[in-house]
């Protein structure tokens, strides 16, 4: 069975063309198409502020890449929920697994209508896989884990890999974020996966300032330290190298820490941590 996402109509009539857009802006960084001058201006406002804010953004795209890879060819995971999927971006997590194994399982979710227009008129899946866009919301776990297309597509009684990529520091609320990391991991059964990525300034100080001039411009943000963004992974057990910056992340596995070619990149440049942690 093939596609199964929500039936859309298209890109909402309001495409909010006259200021920034988070993941227009992100999509900007990542040197795609699908952004528009305010996002642009405000993406390029925070360059000023953190000139390796673009290099952060293609570094973490690269780590999704290979931990995906790393999730379905090494640890045989079938089943992906990806929670803040952000506008698509090729290759996307199905494609990258539904490679390795056509019966992989995905389901995107993202709370702005205007990614989930973008992700069911872009996205499909393999003739024998599943996939399906959602709309939900990370700070709300149980309108995600309760929504029927959720069940019609991932089975919860085995174990699946939750990725949140550079979303948890758009949460600056410190309850609300483990609150939510903590009950989607509740409700994955044992030997689920969890897979993050968060901002930081412990590498790169100018992080926090941009960090205010995303605030400003663009949606509520901010950085935690490492051992803040350890407190995630509360319960589970880190896979080596455990908590790193991205591109130091099984760098071997496809070179290039960035999307686009081959380069060494400084850690201050990224200022981000990532990891991922299996439930015992």
């Amino acid at each position: 069975m093939g596609d199964e996402s929500t039936p859309g109509s298209g890109v909402p009539g309001d495409l909010m063309m006259d200021r920034p857009h988070m993941a227009r802006v992100y999509d900007y960084y990542l040197g795609g198409k699908t952004n528009y001058e305010a996002d642009r201006e405000a993406g390029d406002q925070v360059l000023a502020a953190w000139p390796g804010v673009r290099t952060a953004a293609r570094t973490n795209r690269a780590f999704m890449h290979r931990v995906a890879r790393v999730l379905s060819e090494e640890l045989g995971f079938a089943q992906f929920l990806d929670i803040g999927a952000g506008i698509p971006a090729e290759p996307n997590l199905h494609q990258i697994v539904q490679e390795d194994d056509p019966c992989a399982r995905v389901v995107y979710v993202d709370n702005d209508p205007l990614v989930l227009a973008h992700a069911r008129a872009l996205m499909s899946s393999s003739p024998e896989g599943r996939t399906a866009c959602l709309e939900g919301d990370l700070t709300d776990p149980d309108s995600v884990l309760g929504s029927p297309e959720l069940g019609r597509v991932l089975d919860l009684t085995r174990p699946v890999a939750l990725s949140v990529l550079a979303l948890l520091h758009f949460v600056p609320d410190d309850r609300v974020a483990y609150g939510a990391v903590r009950r989607f991991a509740a409700a994955l059964p044992a030997g689920s996966a969890l897979v993050l990525t968060h901002g930081t300034s412990d590498l790169a100080p100018e992080a926090g300032a941009a960090g205010q001039v995303y605030t400003d411009r663009v949606a509520r943000a901010r950085t935690r330290s490492r051992e803040e963004f350890a407190r995630f992974f509360d319960g589970l057990e880190l896979v080596e190298p455990g908590i790193v910056v991205p591109h130091r992340w099984r760098p071997y596995r496809h070179p290039g820490a960035c999307i686009g070619g081959e380069q060494d990149v400084a850690d201050a440049e990224v200022g981000l941590w990532a990891g991922l942690a299996l439930k015992p």
